[in-house]
């Protein structure tokens, strides 16, 4: 098969791909309305939410499930036959469509327990490791969540950030610093009734809740986190001549973007120990979940942290989506510090090997870190495109490989030792 033929039938199944995948819509299938959210505080915040399988049943899928599996099917059947068993890009389109089949078998279980376990099937749980013996997820959050804690509490000079804008006048600010990063792309932030969170990016927009209040800092970290990443890699995928499906990503794809979003805001100095510690909280709330909580229990618990009804309500609500006030939860937001650990750890090793080109790989597209030998491979055959678009950070490698160099070199220093040798000065 010659090069040209060979792209065209990879171009074919990722279309198909693309095409297929366009109606599975994860957030809006679980989303809660508002009608909800005012009733519970109608009834004192005192009950649980009133929501049952029900209201799950009376916002339809937007697809078929049954001939949904059966598209996706025959793109896993034919990547097979014409790419053949050991190929990269037939291999990646296949384990896309098996993950796209578990979503679809989530969504058809919203409003039931097996909808929280296939949750944990494609985004992970709170008790998961990266290695044997190493800590959980939620074990690595609550050291996290201590540090910030310290500083929040004892710094004199770290304090929240006063949220003065309005929507209208974010969106402004935004439209103004995405046209320039994205020059006569379109990208462009609007106003939306239609989301729980402050603010969310689709392939080409950002996202702003009509109600919400921004700080300065707050924009900072959405240009970062929504715009130069989630926007960029949906950009930098769409401009794949070939391997077309990055320009969209499969739950796994959703962990190594969110952890990127998270490190890209976190080095360019947008983000805040309160964000962090946001961030943090909510793999707390996923773990007691996973403990056995209710939405109850965890919107009290919430509360108790001297945290305002309205944000204990969302970060309660994002837990439950797809589930009921009394099953498991759905675990995606441990996409943020369980890729965050992931990124940092794919960075340093690459400084290790000395290979700090390979940042630019996990923004060709929505890709994954398992992914990012074979997107080696395939800019080095032509088969995708180094990414167009790019975080300003990531654009001078000399001197994030810098910085980053200095991190792993104090990084395996003892920090017990240092707190002594230290103990003169604090």
């Amino acid at each position: 098969m010659n090069t040209q033929h060979y792209h065209e039938v990879i171009r074919a199944l990722s279309q198909r791909l693309v095409r297929a995948q366009k109606p599975i819509r994860v957030l809006d299938a679980v989303l809660w309305d508002d009608s909800i959210k005012q009733r519970f505080f109608a009834d004192g915040a005192r009950k649980q939410p009133v929501i049952d399988r029900d209201y799950y049943k009376s916002r339809p899928l937007r697809f078929n499930p049954d001939q949904k599996r059966e598209e996706i099917h025959a793109i896993e059947r034919d990547a097979m036959r014409q790419l053949g068993q050991l190929n990269p890009v037939g291999g990646w389109l296949r384990r896309q469509c098996r993950e796209y089949l578990l979503v679809i078998d989530m969504l058809e279980a919203r409003g039931k327990p097996l909808f929280a376990q296939l949750s944990q099937e494609l985004y992970g749980s709170s008790s998961d490791v990266f290695h044997a013996g190493d800590p959980t997820v939620a074990e690595l959050a609550q050291r996290l969540q201590h540090t910030l804690q310290q500083l929040i509490q004892q710094s004199a000079i770290i304090n929240p950030p006063e949220k003065t804008m309005d929507a209208a006048t974010s969106v402004r600010w935004l439209n103004q610093r995405l046209r320039r990063q994205f020059p006569g792309c379109g990208v462009r932030a609007r106003i939306s009734d239609g989301i729980i969170a402050d603010a969310a990016a689709g392939s080409d927009t950002i996202k702003l809740r009509a109600d919400a209040m921004f700080a300065d800092r707050d924009l900072r970290v959405l240009e970062a986190h929504e715009g130069w990443v989630h926007v960029g890699t949906s950009l930098n995928g769409a401009r794949q001549p070939v391997c077309t499906f990055l320009a969209k990503g499969p739950p796994s794809a959703t962990i190594t973007q969110e952890g990127l979003a998270v490190l890209t805001e976190t080095l360019s100095m947008h983000s805040s120990p309160f964000r962090l510690a946001r961030l943090t909280r909510r793999v707390q709330a996923v773990a007691m979940v996973e403990q056995g909580a209710t939405f109850l229990d965890l919107y009290r618990h919430l509360r108790s942290q001297e945290i305002s009804e309205d944000e204990a309500w969302q970060l309660a609500a994002r837990v439950f989506r797809g589930s009921l006030p009394e099953d498991g939860p759905f675990t995606k937001d441990l996409s943020y510090i369980k890729g965050f650990v992931l990124v940092f750890n794919f960075l340093r090793l690459s400084i290790a090997r000395g290979q700090p080109e390979r940042f630019h790989l996990l923004f060709c597209g929505k890709t994954t870190i398992d992914d990012m030998k074979t997107v080696a491979e395939l800019v080095a055959e032509g088969t995708i495109l180094p990414p167009t678009y790019l975080p300003p950070l990531f654009e001078d490698l000399s001197g994030l490989s810098a910085a980053l160099s200095f991190n792993g070199f104090v990084s395996a220093l003892d920090f017990s030792q240092l707190e002594r040798d230290y103990s003169t000065v604090f």
